[in-house]
């Protein structure tokens, strides 16, 4: 079975490499023979690499130690849920899990039932499968998942302690099939250049997969983000590591590119940037791919280092210039129609929109990347900490932030000054009310008045231009207030579904806020009976016990008995787990979460001799406000990519 999983990776190899080609002669001298024969190809691609990975997972599940991968990422001690997860838990493996779903996304792209693009669908798929082919030259060539050993081990290595988190289960997958996903409107891109079919038409077929994509990879940071603060034992969740980097920066792209194309759908504007946003997203998401298996930046969440990263940096330079000088070649077929009419519209706001979010990528990259920056130009590798992040890009998330709210209230065009200074003036007095309530209350932090004030002029914007559209369906209709509510929104799906991701962003960014700028921490080694205080919380250690589960893992546990201003609320039980097969204990903190605030308790050291326990004790503000907006996020944004059954506006 395992020399059948690798013969089946050189087969899909082969029948890729004859799709492109089948494709690109076809749809070039017209032979819907040939077309034909390059789509059953891609359909083989498909079945091949499927086959792949049942042979693999079929090897986890089974404990077949004789495969490496499966001996080193595996246990017979590991459940099934993790098992499986172990697919994408190390390099060939989720290498091996990439090709899979670019070759489900390239089956459901050339046998989706289409109104419109389908003169794109030859080039596109073609290169989807040049992508295809190169995930499974490099599978074959240096990242075997089925290499066996010369021996069978009686047991495996299993996973890492710290992946053992239902984050792993959705985290990697979810990040994973984002990048995929902007596979498709770089191939449609590509397409439209090649066949100079550079109007709107390409922008509504990728539509929804660039929704797609891009609201995966926003809930895949999200739940990252809850991983890191559950599992890492560290009290943060956002820490502007080199991989985190890796994964915003396509997303932050791809939020420009949606913004682009709706200028460019609806004012024939910004053809040019649209094209280049697709681009760059597609790109950032194989360098993110490059950043995490090449070691050239230190992370703890890369994969062990490898010798992909000339692969890599290679097919990077090939799609990224490739397709750069393509557009340059068609320059003249991406010359938007129209310009801006006035400084104050919907339109200057978008653009301003994107430079932003464009400049705040830059930022990232250049942030993340000046440790290499630095070691080749003065030879001395200097990493830039969180500050740097902190200090230059969250001012430019502010402002982006602030103009989603302006740009919810401007009309397109040029707008009444009447019309817009009443639009403004109820968000502008709440903001500034909120201000001085937050001021008076004794809010001693100045930033975090300002985003607050300004998170509260986002919210009244979007709810009172939502309410006038309410009003307005109401009178036109006839109908209650719910029932036009609900109305709206099926009846505009992506307009609503962008108000509630505006929303989501804004809850996001109170939670960021609160837990950023008012936490609190202190450490203490207690005996049995002590107590430690931290805000209005008492903690109170009761015991300490050990358990042990088979052969493989002991747990040390804690009690502790918490009081709020006096009151008993209940315990909290931190622990530390030993594993077998790593030689450094992983802490599995205990955290109270409301909505005020989380009460989060880190295990540090222990004494058995005389039972004493040393901790750390944080009161994180407003984390719980982080998730609930990524709930919010993942509604709006499941309703803005929801398919309409209707006939399109």
């Amino acid at each position: 079975m395992v020399n059948i999983g690798y013969i089946t990776l050189i087969l899909a190899l082969i029948t890729s490499i004859y799709s492109i080609t089948a494709y690109v002669f076809g749809q070039r001298q017209n032979r819907t023979t040939l077309l034909e024969s390059a789509r059953n190809g891609l359909i083989a691609t498909f079945g091949l690499v499927s086959m792949a990975v049942i042979i693999l997972l079929h090897a986890l599940v089974t404990h077949n130690f004789q495969i490496e991968y499966v001996s080193a990422y595996t246990s017979l001690d590991m459940s099934l849920p993790y098992l499986i997860s172990a697919l994408w838990a190390g390099n060939d493996g989720s290498l091996l899990f990439w090709a899979w779903l670019l070759s489900l996304v390239g089956l459901v792209v050339v046998l989706q039932k289409r109104n419109r693009g389908a003169a794109l669908v030859p080039y596109a798929a073609a290169t989807i499968m040049f992508t295809e082919a190169f995930f499974l030259i490099v599978l074959i060539a240096v990242s075997n998942p089925f290499t066996e050993l010369s021996y069978v081990p009686a047991d495996g290595t299993g996973l890492n302690p710290m992946l053992e988190n239902v984050g792993m289960i959705f985290h990697p997958p979810l990040l994973l099939a984002g990048y995929v996903g902007l596979t498709v409107p770089f191939a449609f891109a590509i397409a439209a250049l090649l066949t100079k079919k550079l109007d709107a038409e390409w922008l509504l077929t990728i539509r929804r997969w660039m929704l797609l994509a891009w609201l995966l990879l926003g809930v895949g940071n999200l739940i990252g983000a809850w991983w890191a603060y559950v599992e890492l034992g560290w009290g943060g969740y956002w820490a502007w590591d080199p991989v985190e980097n890796a994964g915003l920066m396509p997303w932050l792209i791809a939020t420009a590119f949606i913004h682009s194309a709706v200028m460019q759908r609806r004012r024939y504007r910004f053809k040019a940037w649209s094209m280049v946003l697709v681009i760059l997203s597609f790109t950032l998401a194989i360098f993110g791919t490059f950043l995490t298996r090449s070691g050239i930046i230190a992370s703890v969440h890369t994969y062990s280092e490898s010798n992909l990263g000339p692969f890599f940096l290679a097919f990077l330079c090939i799609t990224l210039f490739g397709s750069l000088g393509l557009m340059l070649y068609r320059r003249k077929w991406l010359k938007s129609d129209t310009g801006t009419d006035t400084m104050v519209s919907r339109e200057s706001t978008f653009l301003l929109n994107n430079l932003l979010l464009v400049g705040a990528t830059a930022v990232i990259f250049v942030g993340t990347m000046y440790p290499l920056i630095s070691e080749t130009l003065s030879g001395a590798k200097i990493e830039l900490g969180a500050s740097f992040f902190n200090q230059v890009a969250n001012p430019i998330f502010i402002t982006i932030i602030v103009l989603a709210g302006i740009c919810t209230i401007i009309g397109w065009q040029r707008p009444s000054n009447r019309n817009l200074i009443r639009k403004l003036l109820w968000p502008a007095g709440v903001a500034v009310v909120s201000g001085v309530v937050l001021f008076v209350v004794g809010m001693g932090q100045w930033a975090a008045i300002v985003i607050f004030s300004l998170s509260s002029f986002i919210l009244v914007a979007i709810a009172y231009q939502w309410l006038q559209e309410v009003i307005t369906r109401r009178r036109t209709s006839g109908s209650d207030a719910v029932s036009s509510f609900f109305g709206l929104i099926g009846a505009n799906r992506p307009r609503y579904g962008a108000y509630l991701v505006h929303i989501a962003i804004v809850i996001i960014t109170v939670g960021i806020t609160g837990s950023s700028l008012f936490n609190t921490e202190t450490e203490a080694t207690l005996m049995p009976g002590e107590s430690a205080t931290i805000k209005q919380y008492t903690l109170t250690y009761e015991d300490m016990e050990v358990e042990h589960v088979g052969d493989t893992k002991a747990i040390l546990r804690t009690t502790l008995t918490v009081y709020d201003a006096g009151k008993l609320i209940g315990e909290l039980t931190p622990e530390k787990c030993f594993h077998r097969s790593y030689p450094n204990p992983v802490s599995e903190v205990a955290i109270r979460s409301t909505l005020i605030e989380d009460l989060y308790v880190i295990l540090m050291g222990w004494d058995f001799e005389i039972g004493a326990v040393s901790y750390t004790f944080m009161v994180n503000p407003m984390v719980s406000w982080i998730w609930i907006g990524g709930f919010v996020f993942l509604t709006g944004g499941l309703i803005a990519f929801w398919p309409d059954r209707r006939n399109p506006r």
